[in-house]
């Protein structure tokens, strides 16, 4: 069942509450701490690695970003919006390790304002959903056991997903250049 975002069915023009805040505050929280690894660098210093794993700063937010995104997407537009696995190309699969890097014409200013965007459009999608229990058919993939998620879930992914490449990010941020996100 696709989730209905038309006007007539979206909440008031109001600040969420309750759950609904309390899941973007969280959100929020992770989103800041993965952007403030950035904090002060060049694009060649977010471009860089620095540990044995391919993964750089700017590649990290263009990931948590794309990751985001498409959740947002299935959120309105059902399983079409991932795509069945046994369905993707190599075209895709190395689309998909290209958000792991920051490209050649990238900036890191670019990178972070494509994020504020996304992250503008869940907010906005999270308060006009009409119902967090609403629920979408997965896309067929291994790592996915459940037959369906609900709203709810998807943000609780979305969240565990931003707060767990935000700490990827201060390691690779220290191992730049000792900075750190706390302490």
């Amino acid at each position: 069942m696709t989730v209905n975002t038309t006007a007539e069915h979206r909440s008031p023009a109001t600040a969420p509450t309750g759950e609904r805040a309390d899941l973007l505050a969280m959100l929020a929280t992770h989103r800041h701490f993965l952007r403030f690894t950035t904090r002060d660098l060049d694009d060649e210093q977010a471009a860089a690695r620095t540990t044995a794993s391919e993964l750089c700063l700017g590649g990290l937010i263009k990931h948590v970003s794309a990751v985001e995104q498409g959740w947002a997407d299935f959120l309105v537009d059902g399983p079409s919006a991932l795509g069945d696995f046994d369905s993707l190309t190599e075209e895709d699969f190395a689309r998909r390790a290209d958000e792991f890097r920051m490209l050649p014409g990238e900036t890191l200013a670019g990178v972070l304002d494509a994020y504020a965007e996304v992250a503008r459009r869940t907010d906005e999608l999270v308060a006009a959903l009409p119902d967090l229990d609403a629920t979408q058919p997965l896309p067929k993939a291994p790592w996915f056991q459940d037959a369906h998620w609900s709203v709810r879930r998807v943000l609780l992914h979305i969240i565990a997903e931003t707060a767990q490449h935000a700490g990827h990010a201060d390691i690779i941020r220290e191992s730049l250049d000792g900075a750190k996100s706390m302490g």
